[in-house]
C-alpha cells in the first residue's frame, strides 16, 4: 500500500508538471519549462522511493510500470476534467477497462 500511495502522490506532481501550463497561454516556453522542472523534482522525490519500496516487496519492474501507468491515467482523468475542463468521453472509459484487464493479466499467477 505504501508503494501505491507514493505512486499516487508522485503522479499528482507529475501531472501538474507536465500539463498545468497548458492553461497559461501567455507564459513563454522557458518559464513553463523551469516551473515544470521544479514541480517534477517533487515527483522524483516520491517516485524513486515508491519504486524501490515496491521492488523490495517483490513487485517486478514490469508490474511497477503497469501500476504507475494506471495510476497516471486515473490522476490525469481527474486533472483533465476538473482543471483543463475537458469532457470525459465513453471511449476513455472503455480504454481504461481494457487497461485494467492488462493490469489483471500482468499480476495474475494463472498463466505462469
Amino acid at each position: 500500500m505504501n508503494t501505491v500511495l507514493l505512486l499516487l502522490a508522485s503522479n499528482v506532481f507529475m501531472t501538474f508538471a507536465w500539463y498545468f501550463h497548458l492553461k497559461q497561454e501567455g507564459w513563454p516556453l522557458w518559464k513553463a519549462i523551469l516551473i515544470s522542472w521544479f514541480i517534477a523534482l517533487f515527483e522524483y522525490m516520491l517516485m524513486v522511493p515508491a519504486n524501490r519500496s515496491g521492488y523490495a516487496r517483490g513487485l517486478s519492474g514490469f508490474q511497477l510500470k503497469m501500476l504507475q501507468e494506471v495510476i497516471t491515467l486515473l490522476v490525469f482523468t481527474v486533472f483533465a476534467v476538473y482543471y483543463l475542463k475537458e469532457p470525459f468521453h465513453w471511449r476513455y472509459l472503455v480504454s481504461f477497462v481494457l487497461l485494467m484487464g492488462a493490469v489483471w493479466f500482468m499480476f495474475t499467477k494463472r498463466f505462469g
